[in-house]
């Protein structure tokens, strides 16, 4: 794949590097004195560092227990014809019908997955080493914020109404855990270093993962399942990320989630229009804005602009946003419309021969397939 690098201004990344170093300390001090005091500091039992939960990876507890689950799910559709339950693939429903010895060699290879090794292989001849880094720095934002979803939606869980909405949600959890192991050693395929969150990202998901009630639910499923969608579906079409679709579809009915529960439990007014809900739900969206401005110089270096993608995303999160009622205090046109204004004050100071644009007309989201999707996701009719 011939991958176009964009130019970006070297001493304003290096800008943005040392103002985020000293946010992070600032902020992780500030929340290691509070945990010291047992006055609150960081919730989440996480080690981005380390890119693992406390406690360590312990691999081998999820092999006996979680990948043999997965394996081993029993399909209602399957064991039980009469009932409701439709939860067979189209590829189960067709194994249903051909036993294994029905299989031919060349459909047997077919099933079996590339090795380890032919991965790496095949990552170091379509990437330079320059362009892995920036991709493991990039999706590294989506693996450390699969770890907080993970934990968050397991408490949105017990907020919710419904045994159907509880089983939507017990799913979300099942697909969040799927999501980190996976995109984790993903990740580490690409032999490059994986960075820690950056300071924008600790206090994004942090105070998602410390919101209340709806809150928590509008951080999780509107704002970071929209910054996931937004992301697996810019990069699944790229060399070797192809798994990157089953992400994205899995994103596609986290961030479609709010309106479809809405609907059967619709917010009141108050909960729509209460001054301190409106005033967090911007509280958690602000730390984006200089997160976009960060991964500018990684973007450019696989050939896409970081303000085309955060014009797209802004885009998405204020539709998914505004259509169930988790308002802000600031109207939707009005906050679109400036923070285009913002990001093109950004460029004109950063860029040369920069000429205006509106980047809330970009669509970055590549593919076909992905593009279908999304056309679902965002309908009115959803």
């Amino acid at each position: 794949m011939k991958i176009e690098p964009l130019e970006v201004n070297q001493r304003v990344t290096e800008a943005n590097k040392l103002i985020e170093g000293v946010v992070n300390r600032l902020v992780r001090n500030f929340d290691g004195a509070l945990g010291r005091v047992h006055l609150g500091g960081r919730k989440a039992p996480y080690n981005d560092l380390e890119y693992e939960f406390i406690g360590g990876a312990k691999d081998s507890i999820r092999e006996k227990h979680y990948d043999k689950s997965m394996r081993l799910l029993w399909k209602a559709e399957e064991h039980a014809p009469w009932s409701s339950f439709k939860d067979c693939t189209n590829d189960e429903k067709l194994l249903l019908k051909m036993s294994d010895e029905s299989l031919n060699e060349e459909e047997r290879s077919e099933l079996k997955r590339i090795t380890s090794k032919q991965y790496r292989a095949m990552l170091d001849r379509e990437y330079t080493p320059e362009q892995k880094q920036a991709i493991v720095n990039i999706l590294s934002l989506i693996g450390h914020g699969e770890a907080y979803a993970w934990l968050v939606s397991s408490e949105v869980l017990n907020d919710v109404k419904s045994t159907g909405a509880r089983a939507a949600l017990t799913m979300q959890v099942l697909e969040e855990a799927k999501h980190f192991v996976v995109l984790r050693e993903l990740l580490m395929a690409f032999d490059c270093e994986i960075p820690r969150m950056s300071a924008w990202e600790y206090v994004l998901l942090e105070r998602v993962y410390k919101a209340k009630g709806l809150e928590k639910l509008f951080g999780m499923n509107v704002l970071v399942e929209g910054l996931a969608l937004s992301l697996f579906g810019l990069m699944s079409n790229m060399p070797g990320l192809e798994i990157l679709k089953l992400f994205h579809r899995d994103e596609s009915r986290h961030t479609a989630l709010p309106v479809n529960y809405f609907r059967e439990f619709p917010m009141s007014r108050w909960q729509k229009h209460n001054p301190i809900a409106r005033a967090q739900r911007l509280g958690q969206l602000l730390p984006a804005l200089p997160l976009i401005a960060q991964i500018e110089a990684d973007m450019a270096v696989i050939g896409f602009d970081v303000f085309d993608f955060g014009g797209s995303l802004i885009r998405k999160i204020s539709f998914l946003a505004e259509r169930v009622g988790f308002y802000t205090p600031v109207p939707a046109d009005l906050f679109t419309s400036s923070l285009n204004e913002l990001f093109n004050l950004y460029c004109r100071l950063t860029r040369s021969d920069f000429e205006r644009r509106n980047f809330l007309e970009a669509e970055m989201t590549q593919g076909e397939e992905e593009l279908r999707v999304e056309e679902e996701v965002f309908s009115a009719s959803l």
